[in-house]
């Protein structure tokens, strides 16, 4: 007689997805909720900056409420707040939204004099020209400018992302060294996650930064490489059940909220 045991098939998932990234780092991104749940005020969720750390070392985001941008690297995690600042993120804080992988770039490329955000992504592209790749960026050196912005925390009832926007605070960051993260998605993914580039920065000495609209990088190093896979962990609570994911305006407002 065969003996019956206890057995968590949502647990051997996640174990058998974690030993996967472990043994292919470079090749899955793992996020937890949806854009287009961002977009529409869906704004607390149950993940916490530990729990990101086991899906990567390397990622952005934002956290509960709203409350200023995410940014990860070498398995370090910043809140970029509404005043300009940034702060190391604690281990049980939470996010409604956040993208991560093991960075594990294929290509790097150094720059020594000026170039544009637009140019620096031509690199990119061409580079990796299928626009059905997802990719992962980073830059770090000495930028003559970055120009961010970051949302200030929010509280109920929410309100759609679109209509937060009036009170966002702009910062310039000019002359400072720092590090950029981010990530190109491709467009047919527009609404799961944001399609094109996404990218926050944060100063040399981790006290600044927020969500990239433009920046010029004096000199510095660019390393990105292409991945292949995405996980997304859906949320289970009611605000995310009862939203709506695919308003006719999808992808205007989008492009609204992160240029």
């Amino acid at each position: 007689m065969n003996q019956v045991t206890d057995c968590s098939c949502e647990e051997n998932l996640q174990e058998t997805i974690r030993a996967f990234s472990k043994s292919k780092p470079n090749s899955v991104i793992y996020q937890t909720s949806l854009m287009s749940a961002l977009l529409s005020g869906v704004y607390e969720g149950s993940t916490t900056i530990k729990d990101l750390l086991t899906h990567g070392d390397f990622g952005l985001g934002t956290f509960n409420e709203l409350d200023g941008e995410l940014i990860a690297f070498n398995s370090e995690v910043y809140q970029l707040r509404a005043d300009g600042s940034a702060r190391e993120a604690q281990a049980d804080q939470k996010t409604p939204f956040a993208v991560m992988t093991w960075f594990k770039p294929q290509y790097r490329q150094q720059f020594d004099k000026p170039i544009s955000r637009q140019a620096l992504h031509e690199v990119i592209d061409k580079q990796i020209p299928s626009d059905n790749l997802f990719c992962a960026l980073r830059i770090d050196g000495h930028f003559r400018h970055a120009h961010t912005r970051t949302v200030p925390r929010q509280t109920p009832p929410y309100r759609a992302m679109t209509d937060v926007l009036d009170d966002q605070p702009v910062f310039r960051f000019n002359g400072r060294d720092g590090v950029l993260v981010g990530f190109r998605t491709p467009q047919h993914m527009q609404g799961i996650n944001v399609a094109g580039y996404h990218e926050h920065f944060i100063t040399d000495d981790r006290r600044g930064g927020g969500h990239l609209l433009d920046y010029q990088l004096e000199n510095g190093t660019l390393t990105f490489g292409e991945i292949y896979q995405l996980m997304i962990d859906l949320p289970a609570d009611t605000a995310f059940l009862n939203a709506n994911l695919h308003p006719d305006n999808l992808d205007a407002a989008i492009r609204s909220v992160e240029s």
